[in-house]
């Protein structure tokens, strides 16, 4: 059955399944089972956030086991019902919940309501395991270690549907963001942050503002308290739910006076001939530690806290993750004690492999982590008494490939977890953004981080095999966790660079190949969204990378050529590492029970397309090097290069097609929030049309007779 685009929302909106009981299975010793005589009840004086987390752990049971429960107060309760209660002790420790069960009595009691709910959400995953409403006699208190835990919208950009919230939830998930342009202002325009900020607390989810407010003026200018008093005073005047807002290099910047830097924002820097007021070599102030950020920081924090006394300002240091780690410390001491300095895992790293230094793109699963970058920062933010956040991308996606929901990778996720769980322990990590714009999408991937991320430890490869039990069955989970051994691995063949990560890995199997003709082509895309297009996919395989070198398509040093060839085998060994692990999960979806199948085909279809666009890497990158190849050529040298292109070519063509299937059976396949669709069957049939052109006309006229 096909999808349209974005009818993976009405999937994303379904936050209990009907296919979880197995109703052959009986209840285990050792545990026991809710029926209907058993009822929920709450606290007479109840919250909103308690009374929806009761009414959820209700239709959990209705829609999940089967099973109808009562909701009453504390109050109505006999004494003598077998009950699910609900509680709230702030004697307990912070983020943490009492979890007991017992044979007539399961007690779900957090340090606060929202986590008395986390409580219910856990009870739920736990009879989701067994498949049954059974629970196994226990008395344990859980404490989260990580708060807050910051997502974007996977349903749509700064798109939060109750439902959606809900899920988020759900998935131990506590707080929100919204790109914030102004008041009520996001980049799809109009939206109404007091509804969402009030929609949000229902489900005790705080929300964050990720500012694009533009800071024009220095500190210093004449004028400037007023401006920013005007900026970030009427926000949070107009705006008083937000629980924190995020400040970010690109986005926060403002005229330093930082020498290091052009002292002028990169959006102001154009005159009115096109050409740019300052051009030096020197970056742009929100790509270099300058020192004023600490004055900037002090006016804004000051602004704010008058309005929000424990508003979490969080300043993230991700546009100068590669500068001078002196530089970076000697911003970080003078910052306000009060705000939260937020690094990004695993960034600017350079690593060696197999006798070649690897520079690594950001936003990417290939290196678990951590990076020099963010343990130097977490050292000095310990060492200046800030609290700290990263970055982890935890969320379950990262840029290794764009357009998939999440990356079915368990085994290189946990290696992850360990290390953001050391640097919790010994460096202080308190709170983490699981996403950026490529949003939020819950999955087993997202199941297995809320167990990683919680006291008491769990064993996350027994976890793993228990996830998988859920969504196979036991008589293949060791089958299942082979082959997601064998995705694990490719991850690590991906390797992240910016010419492959901006390209076909940012795109999927839609990603063009152009040879000289169409090189000004156009992504198509819609007029809403936000970086659609050629906005940040770049569709000629050769552009200038993040750090401003310039990589202009000649391979030129035996060095280099190496290393081109040896990541260009990586992403073949990795295509071939996910088609091995999905050979082998096609293989056991014909066995598994039906009511498990479409879920198991989504998790092989997410595989697959990674495959495909591993796929589409490598040949891109064999194509670009006989393009380049082509240049003085010779005669007879021209025409084998020609000839070769035509294979890859074709083999191209092959891989686009087997796509197609796949995004027509999951429509959030080929998506992106921010990007919208880049790889549906359209934007796949777009990229065919151009590569038969290519196949079909371009190369034999550039034959030499």
């Amino acid at each position: 059955m096909k999808e349209i685009n974005y009818e993976f929302r009405k999937r994303y909106s379904i936050v209990h399944r009907d296919d979880r009981r197995d109703y052959s299975k009986q209840c285990p010793e050792g545990y026991v089972e809710v029926t209907s005589d058993w009822c929920i009840t709450l606290p007479d004086a109840a919250t909103a956030v308690l009374r929806n987390a009761a009414r959820d752990l209700e239709d959990y049971f209705f829609v999940s086991m089967g099973i109808s429960l009562k909701v009453i107060r504390e109050g109505e309760w006999d004494g003598k019902q077998t009950r699910i209660a609900y509680g709230v002790d702030p004697s307990i420790k912070a983020h943490s919940y009492r979890f007991a069960v017992a044979k007539k009595e399961i007690v779900l009691c957090g340090t606060s309501d929202r986590m008395a709910a986390q409580a219910g959400y856990f009870l739920e995953d736990v009879m989701n395991l067994c498949e049954g409403p059974f629970a196994e006699i226990c008395d344990t208190v859980r404490t989260s270690l990580f708060n807050p835990r910051m997502v974007h919208s996977g349903y749509g950009l700064d798109m939060y549907p109750t439902e959606h919230l809900l899920n988020i939830a759900h998935s131990g998930i506590s707080s929100i963001l919204v790109f914030v342009n102004d008041v009520d202002i996001t980049p799809h325009g109009y939206h109404d942050f007091n509804d969402l900020c009030h929609r949000a607390s229902q489900y005790g989810i705080d929300v964050y503002a990720y500012s694009y407010l533009a800071n024009k003026l220095h500190p210093d200018d004449e004028g400037a308290e007023e401006f920013y008093e005007k900026l970030y005073g009427s926000f949070f005047d107009r705006c008083p739910g937000f629980r924190g807002i995020v400040f970010v290099g690109e986005s926060c910047e403002f005229p330093s006076k930082d020498e290091h830097s052009k002292g002028i924002r990169r959006l102001d820097n154009k005159g009115p001939d096109g050409k740019p007021i300052v051009n030096n070599n020197k970056p742009h102030p929100g790509w270099y530690p300058c020192y004023d950020y600490k004055d900037l920081m002090e006016m804004i924090s000051g602004i704010i806290r008058k309005r929000q006394p424990d508003c979490d300002i969080v300043f993230w240091s991700y546009n100068w993750s590669r500068a001078d780690a002196q530089a970076r410390k000697a911003l970080i001491d003078t910052l306000p004690k009060d705000i939260t300095l937020q690094a990004t895992f695993e960034m600017g790293t350079n690593i060696e492999r197999d006798g070649f230094l690897l520079p690594l793109a950001d936003y990417n699963l290939y290196f678990p982590g951590p990076g020099f970058y963010f343990t130097s920062e977490a050292e000095f933010a310990k060492e200046n008494g800030l609290r700290f956040y990263s970055m982890t991308n935890t969320g379950g996606l990262t840029w290794d490939v764009g357009v998939v929901p999440y990356e079915p990778a368990p085994y290189q996720w946990m290696k992850r977890y360990e290390g953001m769980i050391e640097a919790h322990e010994r460096l202080g990590l308190s709170g983490t953004m699981d996403s950026h714009h490529f949003g939020f999408s819950p999955s087993f991937i997202s199941d297995l981080a809320k167990w990683a991320f919680h006291y008491p430890r769990v064993d996350l490869e027994e976890k793993l095999k228990c996830i998988v039990t859920r969504d196979f069955a036991q008589e293949y989970a060791d089958e299942v966790c082979q082959a997601m051994k064998l995705w694990s691995d490719a991850i690590g063949h991906m390797i992240p660079t910016n010419n492959d990560q901006y390209s076909p890995c940012r795109m999927g199997p839609a990603y063009p190949f152009v040879l000289f003709e169409n090189a000004d082509v156009e992504i198509p895309t819609v007029p809403y969204a936000h970086f659609g297009g050629n906005k940040i996919c770049y569709p000629v395989y050769a552009f200038s990378n993040l750090r401003g070198e310039w990589f202009s398509g000649l391979i030129d040093t035996e060095e280099e050529r190496a290393r081109f060839d040896y990541q260009t085998e990586n992403f073949k060994q990795a295509r071939d590492l996910f088609n091995e692990g999905c050979e082998i999960v096609r293989g056991v979806i014909e066995k598994i029970p039906e009511r498990k199948r479409e879920n198991a085909m989504r998790i092989w279809g997410v595989a697959k397309f990674m495959a495909n666009t591993a796929e589409t890497a490598s040949n891109i990158r064999e194509f670009f090097k006989l393009k380049r190849g082509l240049e003085g050529a010779s005669k007879k040298e021209t025409n084998r290069m020609l000839d070769e292109l035509t294979v890859i070519c074709r083999r191209e063509l092959d891989n686009a097609r087997a796509t197609v299937p796949l995004v027509e059976f999951d429509s959030r396949l080929g998506y992106e929030p921010s990007m919208e669709y880049m790889c549906d069957a359209a934007h796949l049939e777009w990229k065919i049309g151009l590569l038969c052109e290519v196949i079909e006309k371009e190369i034999p006229s550039l034959y030499q007779r």
